[in-house]
């Protein structure tokens, strides 16, 4: 049996004694009829792995990228990827409804996209501040709706630290030392709102479709 081998056997193995470990704590949940921990709760392997492959999804439908991030409009990469990014990640916290699911998505998307456009690592402060309000607001994921509030949050919170980005360099100094801003909209304050709002309502139509297609799912069995 080569190296291999033995490291699969051995993930099999541990994920099927994580999965016996939250069958029986389900069980004793049933019986007592007061779970264990209402908030928090500890990630299993399969719970990883499905996140994965789910920001997987969201990277190969965030194709557009490359085309936007040259142009300096504000609010244009939040307009184009907010269905996805929005869509995806609310499946994933239906799936997986613990605390930091959003996070955890946030990291594996930065790990690709840092490469191409730096600022998308502040994906992970946005995330923690998107998930910190859902606690505080819904006090968990057990509602569906709470996940529908963090995915449209998401990229939204995105929106002033991309300004400030786009500020610092998309502002040039010409012969006569005064400041040019080449980044279209910055001081236009009503295409700022404008955005804004579009950005918000495209990332709150993605949440809501993703929180369908996820019932949907759980429906049919396919999302346990």
């Amino acid at each position: 049996m080569t190296p291999r081998e033995k490291a699969i056997i051995e993930l099999v193995r541990l994920s099927e004694e994580e999965q016996r470990g939250a069958d029986f704590i389900a069980q004793e949940e049933a019986a007592t009829g007061k779970p264990k921990n209402k908030i928090f709760q500890k990630y299993m392997i399969k719970d990883v792995v499905f996140l994965a492959i789910i920001t997987c999804c969201t990277l190969v439908t965030g194709a557009i990228m490359p085309l936007l991030v040259n142009v300096p409009l504000f609010g244009i990469i939040q307009l184009g990827l907010g269905l996805q990014f929005s869509l995806f990640p609310v499946i994933g916290m239906m799936k997986v409804k613990k605390p930091f699911a959003l996070l955890l998505q946030s990291a594996f998307i930065s790990i690709f996209l840092v490469f191409m456009f730096p600022p998308m690592v502040l994906l992970i402060a946005c995330a923690f501040v998107a998930e910190l309000f859902t606690l505080l607001v819904f006090r968990g994921y057990k509602n569906d709706w709470a996940c529908v509030f963090a995915g449209t949050l998401y990229m939204p919170l995105t929106l002033p630290l991309m300004y400030m980005y786009y500020n610092v360099f998309y502002t040039v100094s010409g012969d006569e030392k005064a400041a040019v801003s080449i980044f279209i909209g910055g001081g236009n304050v009503g295409l700022i709102v404008g955005i804004s709002f579009a950005v918000l309502a495209v990332c709150f139509v993605g949440s809501v479709i993703g929180m369908v297609i996820a019932r949907e799912l759980k429906k049919a069995g396919k999302l346990k």
